[in-house]
């Protein structure tokens, strides 16, 4: 489950603060770090006596303020353990979510998510030569914006402070328009992950397997998906699952529209 902070906005460099309403808290996004990832630096500070957003802000040593996303993630779990009608068994982190049980009953998997304006890194990757999608749903996917969660890459050594640019909802048009032997590929590679393979490598997850796939559909003609080739194209996603940990890294830089 996606949880949007919406009272906080991530911008690029060159979008006017003048532009957004004063009562939002505004972080800029340095992306000069690992593909796919970003630093948040405080610019303006709406909600001065929210501790969910002042908790997680750190000096960088050159006068800025840093957002934590590991700090974050802290405050939103003592958040929800403050209810003390509530009891709230949190279980172990994965990247960006925050699984726990509440009354022994409801299990919620919990994203943290802030949204962000990333025109640039939105229109690199619409301007990437293609086979698929149609231009109409690069041009939807364009339009549904990103975000960023609390997550950094994961062999940095600043990774507590790193958060990952998430492209859920554009990302989940193009599943929508994947035609029947693409989504076979991608359900069966699901199950395959799921009830076969069990990998302790957490960084091979969903996010990789769907990387995979779209890869697949952007790099092929459209033609070549078709019931008599499922074999080949499940064959050649399984390959790349092997090499999930190269993978995670190559699907990095796919965020930030590279090839």
């Amino acid at each position: 489950m996606l949880h949007l902070q919406n009272f906080i906005l991530c911008v690029e460099t060159g979008i006017s603060l003048h532009t957004i309403p004063e009562d939002m808290d505004v972080f800029r996004m340095d992306t000069r770090v690992y593909p796919g990832h970003c630093i948040l630096l405080l610019e303006r500070l709406a909600h001065f006596t929210m501790k969910i957003i002042t908790a997680p802000l750190c000096d960088n040593r050159y006068g800025d303020a840093l957002f934590s996303s590991s700090l974050f993630l802290d405050e939103c779990s003592a958040s929800l353990s403050f209810d003390r009608r509530l009891q709230v068994v949190q279980h172990k982190r994965a990247g960006p979510s925050t699984p726990h049980t509440i009354n022994e009953k409801i299990h919620t998997d919990t994203v943290h998510a802030l949204r962000c304006l990333c025109p640039s890194v939105l229109q690199r990757w619409a301007a990437r030569p293609r086979q698929w999608p149609l231009p109409v749903i690069v041009k939807k996917v364009v339009s549904v914006g990103a975000y960023v969660t609390p997550t950094g890459f994961k062999d940095s050594v600043n990774k507590h402070i790193e958060w990952r640019i998430c492209f859920n909802s554009g990302e989940t048009e193009l599943i929508n328009n994947l035609n029947d032997t693409q989504a076979k590929v991608y359900v069966i590679l699901k199950m395959t992950l799921k009830y076969i393979l069990k990998p302790k490598n957490k960084e091979i997850t969903s996010y990789v397997l769907k990387n995979i796939v779209l890869w697949q559909a952007e790099r092929n003609t459209q033609t070549h998906f078709s019931a008599y080739s499922l074999l080949h194209w499940l064959h050649y996603g399984l390959r790349e699952l092997r090499m999930g940990s190269r993978y995670h890294g190559h699907a990095r830089r796919r965020s930030q529209g590279n090839t």
